[in-house]
């Protein structure tokens, strides 16, 4: 372990990332004063900072951004994923410049200050990221102090302390606490969130969430399907209270063995009553869980909007956005479970389809906030199949 004691706080330093062997990287704090412990990781998205942030599947999570300019477009109301951040703080390059968006509202730093986020500046970022390739995420803690008065040995025994997500179910926190009939469009320029017009007439699609961003109902309203979101927690027969034409499985944090000690056997049930399932991110792992597959946690994780992800019934290539940490063990994959789709960063499993039920599922994020367009029509071919 570093020796936490004798490290010498640089002049001029106002945060810092402490980690469990008491080593420690230095920068300038923003956002809100006091510090926060939890899991390293990186993303490679070039835009699209303030829905990361807001993203619940990174709870309990420091995002390090590899894009050098986070922050300068500023913040707004239209682009966030949930009601509050949950994404603990963040790592950037260069310091927060004054926001250059026509859709500003507030300053991110500003932002980051009112949701009671910590964030970093001046830090070597790339360096940061190719440790955490190297390394794996780790636990750390994230300061900030004005005055630059840090406990580093303190800090360092926080973040040693912290159990890491292996283990944790993260879902049951960031869930919507009540069922709600989704309301939302999509978004478009000048005109904001459109209200769905979805009648009695369009299928119907019950959606678990255990920590879905918002743009994922609106994908499926847009793909022309009426939601209706439950709690992770709902029971078999709360779901099947709604009458679904379809089950939607939606994206989480956490770890997926922990979450599927209770959503494994709804979804069995599910499965068993006939009902058409699409998941995705945590809900394909929840999906695969069911099925009997089991999930294992990733050195380093996949997070950003680039992940080229290979289709295997035809070779297209599919450029994704993605978030997780753990991943669906394609040696454990049951007979009547075909992988669907593979990472070419890896080759780790991003898909899979029951041969003997109508359900599927990917690893990635389809709908695309933020990030690419290429897989729309994951939420086509579920509502199509529920006509």
């Amino acid at each position: 372990m570093a020796n936490a004691k004798t490290l010498i706080v640089p002049k001029g330093a106002t945060g810092l990332l402490v980690f469990a062997d008491g080593s420690a990287v230095f920068g300038r704090g923003f956002g809100a004063v006091g510090d926060a412990v939890g899991e390293l990781c990186f993303n490679t998205a070039m835009t699209g900072y303030q829905e990361v942030m807001t993203d619940p599947s990174y709870a309990g999570q420091i995002v390090t951004f590899t894009f050098p300019h986070i922050g300068n477009v500023g913040t707004n109301l239209d682009d966030v994923e949930a009601d509050l951040p949950h994404a603990l703080g963040c790592v950037v390059r260069q310091d927060v410049t004054e926001p250059s968006n026509f859709r500003n509202v507030e300053p991110f730093d500003q932002w980051m200050k009112e949701n009671g986020r910590i964030g970093l500046s001046g830090v070597d970022t790339r360096a940061l990221t190719r440790m955490i390739r190297l390394k794996g995420a780790p636990n750390v803690v994230i300061a900030h102090d004005p005055e630059g008065r840090f406990d580093i040995e303190a800090l360092a025994n926080k973040a040693a302390a912290w159990p890491g997500l292996e283990g944790m179910d993260l879902a049951i926190e960031v869930s919507a606490k009540e069922s709600r009939l989704w309301k939302d469009g999509v978004w478009k320029l000048g005109f904001g969130y459109g209200l769905d017009e979805a009648g009695e007439e369009r299928p119907h699609v019950v959606a678990i969430d255990y920590g879905a961003k918002n743009n994922i109902f609106r994908n499926l309203v847009k793909a022309g399907a009426r939601v209706t979101v439950l709690p992770a927690t709902a029971s078999f027969e709360q779901v099947m209270e709604q009458n679904p034409d379809g089950v939607f499985l939606s994206n989480g944090p956490g770890d997926p063995a922990a979450t599927g000690e209770y959503a494994v056997p709804v979804i069995r049930k599910v499965l068993e009553a006939g009902k058409p399932i699409f998941g995705i991110c945590l809900g394909h792992q929840m999906l695969a869980l069911a099925a009997g597959a089991k999930t294992i946690k990733m050195h380093q994780g996949h997070r950003g909007a680039n992940h080229p992800v290979k289709r295997l019934s035809d070779g297209l290539v599919e450029i994704t956005s993605m978030n997780h940490g753990f991943a669906v063990d394609s040696d454990t994959l049951p007979a009547n479970v075909k992988p669907t789709h593979v990472s070419l960063f890896d080759g780790s499993n991003c898909g899979i389809e029951l041969t003997d039920r109508k359900a599927f599922s990917v690893q990635y994020h389809p709908e695309a906030s933020p990030g690419p367009q290429d897989s729309f029509y994951l939420f086509q071919r579920f509502v199509e199949e529920l006509k």
